[in-house]
């Protein structure tokens, strides 16, 4: 099979295309032939050696894909060899067949097609896990989604309004911020021209999302109402912050974060449950859809990274791997 490889860490020419042998399932497993795999902000931080595989996962990148079943391992009863699937993986997104665990696999969903359906997997369960499980996010309440028009970022804001609370945003251009309106933000906030501090301070912010870190948290935490939780699950501008620990005892804050590749086989198990159960359906009935940036074939995954770090993209990034 055609695989993306790393042959060494660095920029995106270090991504080579190379051939390897088709995994075989084990105890639980499934093997699927992708259509299309999803790019993600981890695959950029694997490929410069920031993010590493967890133990047993294939040193490939990529952490979503869409295809159908080839083979299902032993005690597998739920998938049967041609269902259209998608999936959350551990690592080998970027391969024409990659092997998961059946639990973290999910049909694709009446009326999407392939290249969506490899859309929807990392995103949404990242944004179920740290909004409505950690964060706790509920009707009525209002979260602040920084990088309004990422792949987080658009998954964020129509989840949050699916699910009854309002979603204010921050982008980097006027064109960005009218993108993320129109897909359902109640504020949009250009950050190259205001301040979200101050433009909120009469705002209730119950939530935030961050993906951000390094100076961001300091300005998260003010503008955070009492109860507040901030969630961070990137850091872009750095891993250390400074802090007002009278501030987070005084609005008696919550600070959380996770990273969702290293969680456990059964959490991710619950949050596929979860996503099948409350969130397909909205898919299936037409009320929510991946918003889509562009297609690469697998042998230019380099210029799909290029096209997510120079960050002009609105949507997810897919890479087409079958011929």
């Amino acid at each position: 099979m055609r695989v993306i490889e790393l042959p060494t860490h660095g920029g995106p020419e270090v991504l080579t295309l190379g051939t390897r042998d088709v995994p075989t399932p084990a105890y639980g497993q499934v093997v699927i032939q992708n259509h299309y795999a999803g790019v993600n902000r981890p695959d950029c931080l694997q490929r410069a050696g920031l993010y590493n595989p967890p133990k047993g996962a294939s040193d490939l990148p990529g952490l979503e894909s869409a295809g159908v079943i080839a083979a299902v391992g032993e005690s597998v009863s739920q998938w049967a060899v041609g269902d259209e699937v998608c999936a959350l993986l551990p690592g080998g997104g970027y391969a024409e067949y990659s092997l998961t665990n059946a639990g973290h696999v999910l049909p694709v969903p009446k009326g999407v097609d392939m290249a969506s359906a490899a859309a929807l997997p990392e995103t949404f369960f990242t944004v179920w896990f740290n909004l409505f499980v950690k964060a706790d996010l509920k009707a009525g309440e209002t979260v602040l989604i920084h990088g309004g028009t990422s792949g987080i970022g658009t998954t964020a804001i129509m989840l949050a309004r699916a699910f009854g609370a309002r979603a204010i945003v921050t982008a980097g251009s006027d064109d960005k911020c009218a993108k993320c309106l129109e897909i359902g933000a109640d504020i949009a906030i250009n950050y190259h021209n205001e301040d979200f501090v101050e433009t909120l301070k009469d705002q209730k912010i119950d939530v935030v999302l961050d993906m951000v870190g390094g100076d961001y948290t300091a300005r998260n935490l003010k503008v955070l109402g009492q109860g507040g939780r901030l969630v961070n699950i990137a850091f872009l501008q750095g891993i250390k912050a400074e802090m007002n620990i009278a501030l987070v005892m005084a609005k008696e804050l919550v600070l959380t974060g996770s990273f969702l590749r290293p969680q456990t086989d059964l959490t991710k198990a619950r949050l596929a449950n979860d996503l099948r159960t409350k969130v397909w359906p909205l898919i299936e009935a037409g009320k929510l859809a991946p918003i889509m940036d562009q297609t690469f074939d697998l042998s230019d995954a380099s210029a799909a990274h290029m096209r997510m770090e120079a960050g002009k993209h609105i949507g997810k990034i897919v890479l087409r791997t079958i011929k």
